[in-house]
């Protein structure tokens, strides 16, 4: 673990932290719905504080998974860019839409989420998928009407398949990390993550008691930077932000410690969503100033955490479960305090 010596002033923010102009776009979506914000007393028991939040993601949108959000809406948010248009549905956006391929590599929810709403947009996809990633996210992926693509490696060897790829061939990249030089399309799947932030704001703001303490995944960071800077930016409440990465995988702890971009190495983890050893540069400058702390956890306490969810009645995955494998740590109710109340992300369905 290490703390994050945050300072007040706000950082020139890389992307949007505000869900305005997503759901704009959602309002006109029969899929949409604000997803659940449950009260666990049974979790805060175990963990030995006041009050457990879970915002569920499990049902987002059909697609399980918080990156339905994002992936969909720079999709479409590109396509009405192009067209010169604010409807997506209208005859020059659905034109355009049928001139463009978009490409992005995916360890699964992302490219779900990029196939999703190229399908529904008119627009052609294409998933750039490792040899990690399970082909029952192949599957899905195809069955959305995208194509697949396999490549040997790991996720960080399908990202340099997917950017070669989209050179040669003219494809519009849509990662959700980002590099120097590569920033807009991954600051839209961003932006889309905000909706989820926004949410939680309005739903916490109905009981009107607020958490003390956010755990956050990250494995680029689009996730934890995306709703830290709208917690920064907009709740009147803040917390202390923890951001939780495997033990095998924390690019980000690692690259705020050094003050730079840095590559974790490690082997490869349980937590298949959550292991990249290259953390977004649009996350590392939003939580740098944004987070309080970094934690990592082991697979094997994050598969234990799945099962507790499981017991609890939340299907989820380690990668979903990690932010609640921090919070039972040995030692952490003592550092947070039994008055602590803390607000968790189960961010994909088993």
């Amino acid at each position: 673990m290490i703390t994050n010596a945050r300072t007040a002033a706000r950082p020139d923010y890389l992307f949007t932290p505000s869900p305005e102009r997503p759901l704009r776009l959602l309002a006109a979506c029969p899929a949409y719905i604000p997803t659940p914000l449950r009260e666990v007393p049974a979790l805060a028991d175990a963990a030995g504080v006041a009050a457990v939040w879970v915002k569920d993601e499990t049902g987002r949108m059909g697609l399980g998974s918080f990156k339905a959000l994002g992936g969909a809406f720079a999709v479409a948010q590109t396509i009405i860019d192009r067209a010169g248009t604010s409807d997506v549905t209208s005859p020059p956006a659905r034109e355009a839409a049928g001139t463009m391929t978009f490409i992005t590599a995916s360890a699964g929810n992302h490219g779900l989420s990029v196939a999703a709403g190229a399908r529904v947009f008119g627009a052609r996809a294409v998933i750039v998928l490792s040899a990690d990633v399970a082909e029952s996210f192949a599957e899905r992926i195809r069955a959305l009407g995208a194509e697949v693509m396999r490549v040997p490696g790991n996720y960080e060897d399908s990202v340099a398949a997917a950017t070669a790829t989209a050179e040669a061939r003219g494809y519009l990249l849509l990662a959700d990390g980002s590099w120097p030089g590569y920033i807009d399309p991954p600051a839209m799947v961003m932006e889309g993550y905000t909706v989820l932030a926004g949410e939680c704001r309005e739903q916490l703001a109905e009981g009107g008691v607020w958490p003390t303490h956010v755990f956050l995944q990250a494995g680029v960071g689009g996730l934890a930077a995306a709703v830290a800077a709208h917690i920064r930016t907009t709740w009147p409440v803040q917390p202390q932000i923890v951001v939780v990465e495997p033990e095998a995988a924390p690019c980000l702890q690692q690259s705020v410690a050094a003050g730079r971009l840095v590559r974790a190495e490690g082997p490869v983890s349980n937590m298949g969503r959550l292991d990249c050893k290259d953390a977004s540069l649009i996350a590392f400058e939003a939580l740098r100033c944004d987070a309080d702390a970094f934690v990592t956890v082991s697979d094997a306490a994050a598969l234990d955490a799945a099962g507790i969810y499981r017991d609890a009645g939340l299907a989820t995955t380690p990668s979903g479960a990690a932010p609640l494998a921090a919070l039972l740590a040995p030692g952490r109710a003592a550092d947070l305090g039994e008055t602590a109340r803390v607000l968790l992300v189960v961010s994909e369905g088993q």
